[in-house]
């Protein structure tokens, strides 16, 4: 017996963000499937998920969207206003949030003033609002338990962490109440335990009937999926039963860069003269819940350390006392470049020889910050560029652009680039100004395989060649640079 068609693809051109992205794509999906599609670019696997949820444009060829004639034809009855969308979650890697004024400035500071956190709504209270009105079998209680946000229903949106916030996405996916559930990359971002009960939550969401697509790497195929698409740069998808695939890729470490002028732009990159931080007893709190509690660490000139811990830790709130944006960072025992923290000096100077890459920094540069002027602003410890340039200033943009093969995203803004030219912007960004210490936040997020290893073999490059000294956060070990051979783990 043939199963029912949910939505076909044929024989499409594509054009995604004004450029021709495939040009013969086809693709069915029937009912029972549950599908994850590989992929080299994480760009032409972002365009596959908008072309089903009819975001792309479509010069030749055709989509049906069979799950959604049934709902269509009702509403159409009715005479209510309707899309097919109605029965699609879809959860992207740039999710952005919004304050009470439903305007979007936040400013990246404002995640550790207690403060100023009540500016965003609470878990709770934007679960409420961004849910639909569509009668369904999700609550928000039910799924608060089942991505583990029960605890943080009162916990304000601008507090969360990188995976808290990646939960909280894929809890709002489920409040539309879909048919069909489409995912990009929806793993990135979360802890070990998270990812191996991706699995768990995916059955959970199947079993009332919802049909899902994940973007994801060859390496991490969860429980629950049926079937692996692997898409081609040409459209071409080649297929398997979840059963039949297996992992068969050997990735080089060559980098794609020029290696004289990486040599060159890295040459200025000095070693700090004094142990680069000390904390002793260092505890922070937000109202009575406690994110840091007695910890003590020491990191020398030169050392690489990995800095490990769960979604929620407290990892990012430990970076925030490193990069000098948590203002209670002037109440503890806390050292950098053998300067005790409050003693003087000013935000700028704690900034200056700190280099930093995360990829929620995108989210918090204003709409006309285009990869240049992001660059740049690495000179001046700003989110976006606000100040005059030097020409040698605008000399060592121009050279970073060439490295890392951005000349053509320039003069676009850096919130419009795909995802891996904005880990590669960012990266430009932090290591302009020579910085004697670099804090990676789980810095190449989003990109995908090949990516991931080319990321983690600059970064090694990097150390080869500098004395800089290193922090690098993330949840595959597999992205942590072989010179990196220090752990520290919060609890």
């Amino acid at each position: 017996m043939t199963s029912k068609i949910l939505l076909e693809i044929e024989n499409a051109q594509v054009n995604y963000l004004g450029k021709a992205t495939f040009y013969q794509l086809n693709f069915i999906w029937q009912e029972g499937q549950q599908w994850a599609i590989t992929g080299d670019s994480g760009r032409e696997l972002t365009a596959f998920l908008e072309t089903l949820r009819g975001s792309t444009h479509l010069p030749k060829g055709r989509i049906s969207r069979t799950f959604a004639s049934e709902y269509i034809a009702q509403k159409t009855d009715e005479g209510s206003v309707h899309s097919f969308r109605d029965l699609i979650a879809y959860v992207s890697q740039q999710y952005r949030f919004r304050n009470k004024s439903n305007l979007q400035n936040f400013y990246f500071q404002q995640r550790f003033n207690s403060s100023e956190a009540d500016e965003a709504a609470t878990v709770s209270a934007y679960l409420k609002e961004n849910s639909t009105p569509i009668p369904g079998p999700w609550t928000l209680e039910k799924v608060a338990a089942l991505f583990r946000l029960t605890p943080l229903l009162d916990s304000s949106i601008l507090m969360l962490s990188n995976g808290e916030t990646r939960r909280l996405a894929l809890a709002l996916g489920l409040l539309r109440q879909p048919k069909i559930y489409l995912m990009d990359q929806p793993m990135t971002g979360l802890d070990q335990e998270s990812r191996a009960a991706f699995g768990d939550f995916l059955k959970a969401i199947i079993s009332e009937g919802i049909h899902v697509l994940i973007t994801t790497s060859s390496a991490e195929i969860p429980e629950g999926i049926t079937h692996v698409g692997e898409l081609k740069s040409s459209g071409k998808i080649q297929i398997w039963e979840r059963e039949n695939y297996s992992l068969n890729k050997n990735q080089s470490k060559d980098l794609p860069w020029n290696s004289d002028v990486m040599k060159a732009l890295l040459e200025g990159l000095p070693k700090a003269e004094n142990e680069v931080i000390r904390l002793e007893n260092v505890s922070i709190r937000y109202g009575e819940k406690t994110i840091l509690n007695q910890v003590n660490w020491q990191v020398n000139p030169g050392e690489r350390w990995q800095l490990k811990g769960k979604n929620g830790s407290g990892k990012s709130t430990l970076i925030s006392l490193l990069i000098g944006e948590n203002p209670q960072a002037y109440s503890q025992n806390f050292w950098l470049f053998g300067r005790k923290r409050g003693s003087g000096e000013s935000i700028w100077d704690v900034k200056r020889p700190i280099g930093f890459v995360a990829p929620e920094l995108v989210r918090f540069f204003p709409s006309n910050q285009t990869v240049r002027k992001v660059i740049l602003s690495g000179f001046f410890d700003t989110m976006g560029l606000f100040k005059k340039t030097t020409a040698e200033q605008e000399s060592k943009m121009n050279q970073w652009l060439q490295l890392f093969n951005l000349e053509t995203f320039a003069n676009l803004p850096i919130q419009r680039i795909p995802l891996e030219q904005q880990r590669w912007t960012l990266l430009a960004r932090a290591l302009i100004k020579a910085p004697k210490l670099l804090i990676l936040d789980e810095a190449s997020q989003g990109m995908d395989e090949r990516q991931r290893v080319i990321f983690r073999e600059t970064v090694q490059k990097i150390l080869e060649l500098t004395p800089i000294t290193l922090i690098y956060v993330s949840h595959y070990q597999e992205d942590i640079p072989e010179n990196v051979d220090r752990i520290f783990e919060l609890s």
